[in-house]
């Protein structure tokens, strides 16, 4: 699944490749997929789309939003697959649950293999969509403070019990989190995926923030991870820390055998010796 990394990158990549194209016909899926999710019919679709132009695309959260101009934005979010540039001349994916096509023969195609929202707004209504409404700062924006963050982990910690992998993983707590990320930012906080909220000193909310900011940038600057694709259908530069791969082998830090784990709907893996729980 595409994490908020991975969604600046190809906001980047767009509005260097995509931006100012002008569709020449728009599609929906001609693979039938159940959690993929429209808000158009298909001939609504190629109707609102045909002619329009891309504006410059951002990313918030989990969510890519595309301006279609005039007076649209194509809003894509919770995918997992691939969203891809193709060349004037290139073949198109026998696949496919999205698909515009430009002046120039060049064309744009997205397909989740999981799930994911491919939905086109009338302009500003996009942001009162589920999810998108009301989403709280994400780690590349100017409001995510280490005094914000430190609030929101005192005020979730008086409300219930949640473990630190839930404050990075759960509600989009954190907009643009996930199980993969969390992995090494856990670690290189040196906190355990168990390790309650309420318990962290004030020493150690500075160290998850600090490795929530590292962990972020270094992945964005490195493209992504490296099991994730780019618009030009190339891996991210970004090799997780603590994945499967992980699983068995030496800790980096401390040469302590690295574990797994299944907690909150995921698999965790972790050095035993570094990530403490208590």
């Amino acid at each position: 699944m595409f994490e908020l990394p991975e969604y600046v990158t190809l906001a980047k990549q767009m509005n260097k490749t995509l931006k100012g194209k002008t569709i020449r016909s728009g599609h929906l899926g001609n693979s039938p997929h159940k959690f993929v999710w429209y808000n158009r019919s298909h001939d609504e679709f190629e109707r609102l789309t045909k002619g329009k132009t891309i504006g410059e695309a951002w990313a918030k959260g989990r969510w890519l939003f595309i301006p279609v101009e005039p007076g649209y934005v194509l809003l894509l979010g919770e995918c997992g697959g691939k969203v891809l540039y193709h060349p004037p001349g290139s073949k198109v994916p026998k696949k496919f649950h999205l698909h515009l096509r430009f002046e120039d023969d060049s064309f744009f195609t997205a397909t989740t293999q999981m799930w994911g929202a491919m939905e086109l707004y009338e302009k500003g209504e996009e942001q009162h969509r589920k999810y998108v409404q009301g989403m709280r700062p994400t780690p590349v924006e100017p409001q995510f403070t280490l005094d914000y963050f430190s609030t929101l982990v005192d005020d979730l910690a008086a409300e219930k019990k949640q473990s630190v992998k839930g404050l990075l993983t759960q509600d989009q707590i954190i907009p643009g989190l996930g199980n993969a990320i969390a992995q090494d930012i856990m670690f290189r906080a040196r906190l355990h995926p168990k390790y309650l909220i309420p318990d962290l000193s004030d020493d150690q909310k500075r160290d998850l923030y600090d490795a929530i900011l590292n962990t972020v940038r270094e992945v964005m600057e490195k493209g992504g991870r490296y099991d994730e694709f780019d618009l030009y259908n190339h891996r991210g530069g970004y090799v997780r820390i603590m994945d499967k791969n992980a699983l068995g082998n030496p800790c980096p830090e401390c040469g302590s055998v690295i574990k797994k784990m299944q907690y909150l709907g995921g698999a965790c893996y972790f050095c035993p010796s570094c990530q403490v729980m208590e």
